[in-house]
């Protein structure tokens, strides 16, 4: 099945570097080599890390893991190839970073969001905001199979939502993930839905409906932690709800007609148009609508009083590439009302260049195979393995910096190994969709994270610990697997252990 998700096609036929000359050691020496660096960089940085030192340290990661493969019998020329598929596999989400930019451009101008918040405002408040944002979010991703999208559209609105009424940012992105990578991991639209079982030998419904076992349990404690913290937030005080509509009111013409927008972006990704061709058309109704519904916010910032033919295009074509800021008469949404249109997404463009240029290195000299294959050989029980894949799949998360190679590489590593034990393909998929997928967004450097995080304008660490469903996932799995829950068997399997 086609999946809609707006990241790159996976890679079912990646090829995995071995090297038999690597041991285990020299294997993790530059991984150990770059969590310490980024560890003292982000200590020195803090928030500024992802400005441009995260980036550059990634690529000093992969020097190392160079000079390691040099002493290995690994030439340049062999790493470059590596570096250059792995950068390739990109190119659609780092053209779809890009279009997120512009259509949050747009739709800014346009009056699209400040609406959205507008209405949110006066449906969604602080006691039900987030536990309605996950199920929200959940119903979304589910439907077009793609936590990105969700993220691009809904949720941002929902980040601006949570703001005005005075919610943690963290907290709200949290959720948006949670409902995200819920509906992610349950859709049959979703890329890697259909590639985890594909990688372990096992059919897609089959591979859903096993999931249900550890995924029901994780989603409902994300759903009542949610709901506890919605009951004990408390914004009295620091948010005057109708002080803000009236000042939204004052500087937007705030109209129903243009949810006519989004709700065409949500249609055409259901209907199976390329994810760019929808963003595009997003990004360009979003400005004909801006030119229609707030021509005095356009021409300002075209630089004009009155709107004219050139005053419209400048305006418009300055809310899709750069900074855009509209003020209004409440300080406190100015900043909400802020747009950085595709330059704002350069930064999470060059993080991900890097982060695959460090994964392509590891992969060309054989480390990626040889961590997975130790971690293998530590398997002893049924419990091992199931933890041995979890480790596996967030460390190439972690090392690989892409959350298809952490299905692709764990998946056909251990397929033989779960057969041997006589445990079905679903017990494989399983695990690696609750550690593989849900994992990858918690990684600042991975595509996932630094993606989500650059989309929704909240840094990974603020949202770590409130993208409960995330990191429960991997957890709840090896849960299931220590007390045997129904662990499926082959049918002409062995006993359990």
């Amino acid at each position: 099945m086609q999946s809609q998700d707006i990241r790159p096609s996976e890679p079912q036929d990646e090829n995995i570097v071995e090297n038999v000359e690597l041991n285990i050691y020299e294997a993790l020496l530059p991984v150990v080599i770059l969590v310490g660096m980024l560890a003292y960089n982000v200590f020195v940085f803090g928030d500024d890390a992802l400005s441009g030192s995260n980036q550059f340290i990634l690529l000093m990661g992969g020097a190392v893991a160079a000079i390691v493969g040099a002493f290995n019998k690994v030439s340049y020329a062999q790493l470059l190839t590596e570096v250059a598929e792995n950068v390739k596999s990109t190119t659609g989400a780092l053209l779809i970073l890009l279009m997120v930019g512009a259509l949050s451009g747009t739709w800014l101008i346009s009056g699209i969001i400040p609406s959205m918040i507008y209405y949110g405002l006066q449906i969604l408040n602080p006691t039900i905001f987030l536990v309605a944002t996950v199920i929200i979010c959940s119903i979304i991703s589910i439907a077009t199979g793609s936590s990105w999208t969700t993220s691009a559209t809904v949720g941002i609105a929902l980040i601006g939502i949570g703001s005005a009424l005075g919610i943690s940012l963290g907290m709200t992105a949290g959720a948006v993930l949670s409902g995200a990578y819920f509906g992610d991991k349950l859709s049959p639209m979703s890329d890697t839905t259909n590639l985890a079982p594909a990688m372990a030998g096992g059919d897609l419904f089959g591979h859903i409906k096993y999931m249900t076992i550890t995924t029901i349990p994780t989603y409902t404690v994300t759903l009542i932690f949610f709901i506890i913290l919605g009951l004990t937030i408390n914004t009295t005080g620091t948010v005057d709800t109708q002080s803000l509509l009236d000042s939204m009111d004052a500087t937007f013409n705030i109209n129903g007609w243009l949810f006519i927008v989004p709700v065409l972006v949500i249609l055409l990704i259901l209907k199976k148009t390329p994810p760019l061709l929808a963003l595009l058309i997003g990004t360009l109704l979003g400005g004909v609508f801006a030119l229609i519904f707030q021509p005095g916010i356009v021409a300002s910032l075209g630089g004009s009083e009155s709107l004219t033919f050139e005053s419209g295009y400048k305006g418009v074509m300055n809310a899709i590439t750069v900074n855009t800021s509209i003020a209004t008469d409440n300080p406190s949404l100015n900043d909400l009302f802020s747009s950085k249109g595709m330059s704002g997404m350069l930064g999470t463009i060059w993080l991900i260049v890097c982060a695959m240029t460090f994964g392509g290195i590891m992969d060309g000299i054989g480390a990626l195979s040889r961590i997975t294959k130790s971690l293998l050989s530590l398997a002893k029980t049924t419990f091992g393995l199931f933890a041995g894949t979890v480790a596996s799949c967030f460390a190439l998360n972690v090392t690989a910096s892409d959350q298809y190679l952490a299905i692709v590489v764990p998946g056909k590593m251990f397929a033989k190994a779960y057969k041997d034990r006589g445990l079905a393909p679903e017990n494989l998929s399983r695990t690696l969709e609750d550690s593989g997928t849900v994992t990858s967004v918690l990684i600042p450097w991975n595509t996932c994270g630094a993606y989500h995080s650059g989309v929704l304008g909240v840094g990974v660490d603020q949202y770590f610990f409130f993208a409960i469903f995330n990191w429960l996932s991997p957890i709840t799995t090896l849960v299931v697997a220590a007390f045997q829950i129904k662990i499926k068997q082959l049918a002409h399997g062995v006993l359990k252990d």
